[in-house]
């Protein structure tokens, strides 16, 4: 049996190498050609060819997470037919690969995938991503990875609360155009506060170029307004800069780790994690995904071939692929927007491709 596993081993790794480089080469053209607008602006005068190509191959890791699943899919596929049409899975059956042994041999190589797809997608991708950006900050001054309204962080003081919205970060860890609005305890803003930029170091925001507005609501007739301008002003906060860079991260780009914090400090300031969540549980599930590929792979052995060749196959593979892939993207939205329980949100395209897989296996393997 040894030699068995090592040869389907051995396929697969092969096969599932392959295709994985195939996309991840016409990932890394199509980032290429939309980094292409980016080189020779008058803003960027340095940023060129060179660093593009850089940055481009920085984002492969961040690739290689989102489509490991479906390469482990298409390869195990095109190794599990090819051995059926050239009967050469027929006589590993009659050596005593039964339907079981060979489940247990493919689940176990699936467990190899699911501990490379999580090291990739919580360890190396996010480095990655961290490191690209500041790449591109190199050039560009500054990036912002949430949109265009920046991060918003909240925490509580004591009775007063704190609205702090970050436009970008510098790529010295400066923060730049951010604003603070201070609340009081029935819930009224107090304060208005806008720097230019600010420095986080020992638990206190050093900020630069300050502008507060003070909001006087003692008198229901009229409220008063006091504008005051200081150069520089030392703001005590539990926000640390690793809060901020966490923010100003998409989550798909976040580690585990991160993602659990940042949702344990939102519910400790009342701020909705929904987002982060389902985010934080599709990290969870998504290298399980791995699992259930190799599981929906195995019948395509117990198939027969004739005339036509396994090109059909695979293609069918790859549609699979893509459609699990769309499915998982689908449910985050709905999930979000409909206010599902997130982990059942991140683990239904999972479940669906499971109950697949064991269709698929009990018709095709273990009832012909």
């Amino acid at each position: 049996m040894k030699t068995i596993r090592r040869l389907i081993y051995i396929e697969v790794l092969k096969a599932v190498a392959f295709v994985t480089l195939g996309f991840l080469s016409l990932f890394f053209f199509f980032d290429f050609v939309d980094e292409l607008q980016s080189i020779g602006q008058p803003g960027t005068p340095g940023y060129g060819a060179a660093q593009a190509l850089m940055y481009v191959a920085l984002l492969i890791p961040s690739h290689l997470y989102e489509l490991l699943p479906i390469t482990v899919l298409i390869g195990t596929i095109f190794v599990m037919a090819r051995l059926a049409q050239s009967s050469e899975y027929t006589i590993l059956r009659t050596s005593g690969l039964g339907p079981w042994r060979a489940l247990r041999t493919l689940l176990v190589l699936g467990l190899g995938f699911v501990v490379l797809t999580f090291a990739v997608g919580d360890y190396v991708s996010p480095a990655s991503g961290r490191v690209a950006q500041l790449l591109k900050s190199r050039y560009q001054g500054t990036y912002s990875l949430v949109g265009y309204t920046g991060a918003w962080l909240r925490e509580k003081q004591g009775d007063k609360s704190y609205a702090v919205n970050v436009a970008s970060i510098s790529r010295n860890a400066m923060l730049k155009d951010l604003r603070i609005f201070e609340f009081g305890p029935n819930g009224l803003l107090v304060s208005h506060t806008s720097a230019a930029q600010a420095h986080i170091s020992n638990g206190v925001w050093t900020l630069v170029g300050v502008e507060r507005q003070e909001y006087d609501t003692g008198n229901a007739d009229k409220v008063r307004v006091t504008t005051t301008h200081t150069p520089v002003v030392n703001w005590p906060t539990s926000l640390t800069n690793e809060m901020v860079s966490v923010a100003l991260l998409r989550p798909d780009r976040m580690r585990t780790i991160d993602l659990f914090e940042y949702i344990q400090h939102l519910d400790a300031n009342g701020q909705t994690a929904q987002r982060y969540e389902i985010e934080f549980w599709r990290k969870v599930f998504y290298p399980l995904s791995c699992l259930v590929m190799v599981v929906l792979a195995l019948p395509f052995a117990y198939l027969h071939f004739r005339q036509a060749g396994i090109t059909a196959y695979v293609f069918g593979g790859v549609m699979i692929g893509i459609s699990f892939f769309l499915l998982n993207n689908v449910f985050g939205y709905l999930g979000n927007l409909s206010n599902w329980l997130p982990w059942i949100t991140a683990a239904a395209p999972g479940l669906i491709y499971s109950v697949m897989s064991l269709a698929a296996f009990t018709w095709l393997v273990l009832r012909r």
